[in-house]
């Protein structure tokens, strides 16, 4: 399943600052910064509909998007947004433009499967999740919709690496120094089992101390 296309038709901001960003926001819109490309960063406003609409794909700090203004596109990726505190609505967005095959950083997320067939799961254990996404270097035209960690034949003790996933042929990841470690299948009932056990001890070593008193 491809990730959905975000398109954003925006109009350039006249007025600039404070004042300017708050008129938008009074007539729907949602202010923005265009940067990037070699150019010069562009005030923009785009329809809040448009922006809610993106947010809501789940992947809109880590997909590009098409920008229209008059006819003309061109392809953002967008590099952070602002929420207001209280009503959680788009405040700002700054855009980054980009080249459908210039290489850039994206965060994608990590999506696992086979958790209800891992014998370590069955066995009690439990999925400890380090990285929940991963940072890749990868062309902003190709960027993946997740990557997938399968966990249906770990054991207690096992883990998924980096290099048990399997990315796309032009991505990588931004560490390379290390096969990093994504998640592990933890054994639930360890801890316990050493609690038990000082437990028992301290136990032991109370009935010791009172037949001495008693002595």
């Amino acid at each position: 399943m491809s990730k959905q296309q975000i398109t954003f038709n925006v109009d350039l901001r006249e007025r600039v600052g404070t004042g300017g960003a708050r008129e938008a926001r009074k007539n729907g819109l949602v202010p923005g910064v265009l940067y990037g490309g070699g150019q010069d960063p562009v005030a923009i406003s785009l329809k809040r509909g448009e922006v809610q609409k993106a947010i809501e794909t789940g992947h809109f700090l880590s997909s590009t998007a098409t920008l229209v203004h008059k006819g003309e596109k061109q392809l953002v990726i967008p590099q952070a947004i602002q929420m207001h505190p209280v009503t959680d609505q788009p405040m700002h967005v700054d855009l980054f433009r980009v080249d459908a095959k210039q290489k850039i950083k994206v965060e994608v997320a990590v999506h696992f499967v086979g958790e209800e067939v891992s014998p370590g799961l069955k066995k009690g254990g439990t999925l400890n999740v380090v990285r929940h996404a991963v940072e890749l270097l990868v062309p902003a035209g190709h960027i993946p919709e997740s990557l997938e960690a399968d966990v249906s034949k770990l054991e207690i003790g096992d883990n998924v690496k980096i290099s048990d996933i399997t990315l796309p042929g032009d991505a990588e990841p931004t560490i390379t120094d290390r096969d990093f470690t994504i998640a592990t299948i933890a054994g639930r009932t360890a801890k316990a089992d050493d609690t038990s056990e000082e437990g028992a001890e301290t136990e032991a070593a109370e009935e010791e101390g009172g037949e001495e008193t008693e002595e």
